[in-house]
């Protein structure tokens, strides 16, 4: 017998009825269902350092961090972020007052979205987006506002001017995401200057992304927006453990940002987990301590994977946009006589035996993203060539 409600009112909140499950979940119980390389979700198939594995050892038998750790974080991996940010970036950050330690990055973008906006206010994020920022803007109340990157030069930039206008007397702020997920965009000093010029001018918070900072290619470098004039009072800045550390089951996070706004983004923080991962968090205090070799040595690895897929796309017929950062490709399915990549990539499996996302799912204009599928390269050489003999043999026979 169907359980008896009280009103015909649907279960679900109506902010959230346009959100079903995510594209991740669909695409990787289908690589288990039918027996694919999941090259769809961005997790490592690998363990990272093996002494922050033990240092996680280590603090689960001292007893560090099997209770409620402390709400804003431990006191050492406060420390160690304050620190990273210092020497990495000449960012000084009180750890006591400027640093809050997070479940993953994605309670990091939910607590600072809930804490920062007012229901009716506008968000201008930067299409195509991690399909979080949408949601947690939902929750919000906020009303989002796409600046699409769009493709140029065998990559994907950004419009300075479409930003500009995209601003209106109700904007409360911007997201902003570089490295870029999933285009692998990363924004030029000149590009950020202009952001933090724009924020100040319209008197903008900014949250900001950096989660990839660690993984950037080539001639790119990343620069933190809280380093512009002016924009350390106003930006929250979001960093993770798990895609620098290959650790993303851990879900350490973090802000760092000006005490009133740590203070705003603690508030929200509170009542979603708490507090999360004790053991893990002094494992990660360790880790953010690892000399430049590991730092140098983890983004080497990344640019050689980056290009073995690169070229198996390539190889298999596909339009390839090599990435400047994190550990995504997207790629253009048109050269195969394809043009939905949503039906692509649910037909991938069977086809070839490969699991990509089609990017469509990170856009508000459909029509924009839908070419576009995204394939992860942060997996054993052996299983990325693997995964590219197996679209080669499929396209180009």
């Amino acid at each position: 017998m169907a359980a008896m409600t009280s009103s015909a009112r649907p279960f679900l909140n109506r902010r959230l009825t346009e959100f079903g499950t995510t594209i991740f979940a669909e695409m990787s119980a289908l690589a288990v269902t039918t027996g694919s390389i999941n090259l769809g979700q961005g997790f490592p198939d690998t363990d990272g350092p093996e002494e922050v594995r033990e240092a996680a050892v280590r603090a689960l038998r001292d007893g560090r961090g099997n209770q409620y750790p402390p709400g804003p974080g431990v006191p050492e991996l406060r420390a160690a972020i304050a620190a990273h940010q210092e020497r990495r970036y000449g960012l000084a950050y009180d750890p006591d007052t400027e640093v809050l330690v997070t479940a993953g990055a994605t309670e990091a973008i939910a607590a600072a979205l809930l804490a920062l906006l007012e229901p009716g206010d506008e968000v201008v994020a930067l299409e195509p987006y991690y399909d979080s920022y949408a949601a947690c803007i939902a929750m919000a109340g906020g009303r989002r506002v796409p600046v699409t990157l769009r493709p140029s030069e065998g990559g994907f930039r950004l419009d300075l001017d479409e930003l500009r206008d995209a601003v209106t007397d109700r904007t409360r702020l911007l997201l902003i995401n570089t490295p870029h997920n999933p285009t692998g965009t990363v924004l030029t000093r000149e590009e950020l200057r202009a952001i933090a010029e724009l924020a100040v001018e319209r008197d903008l918070l900014v949250v900001t992304d950096e989660v990839y900072e660690h993984l950037v290619f080539d001639e790119a470098e990343h620069v933190p927006l809280a380093t512009f004039p002016g924009m350390r009072e106003r930006t929250v800045t979001i960093g993770s453990a798990g895609k620098t550390f290959s650790f993303t089951g851990w879900k350490v996070g973090w802000v760092t940002a000006a005490p009133g706004l740590v203070a705003a983004v603690r508030s929200a923080k509170q009542f979603l987990t708490y507090v999360a991962s004790g053991p893990f968090q002094y494992a990660v205090a360790e880790a953010l301590a690892l000399p430049d070799s590991y730092f140098d040595a983890f983004r080497a690895d990344m640019l050689a994977k980056r290009d073995l897929l690169s070229a198996g796309l390539a190889d298999a017929g596909l339009r390839v946009f090599r990435p400047a950062g994190t550990y995504f490709v997207t790629t253009d399915i048109r050269p195969l006589g394809e043009r939905d990549g949503f039906a692509f990539c649910r037909a991938l499996p069977e086809r070839a035996g490969v699991v990509a996302i089609p990017n469509a799912v990170f856009y508000d204009h459909k029509e924009a993203g839908a070419p576009y599928v995204r394939f992860a390269f942060c997996k054993r050489a052996e299983v990325l060539a693997d995964a590219t003999e197996r679209l080669r043999k499929a396209f180009t026979r």
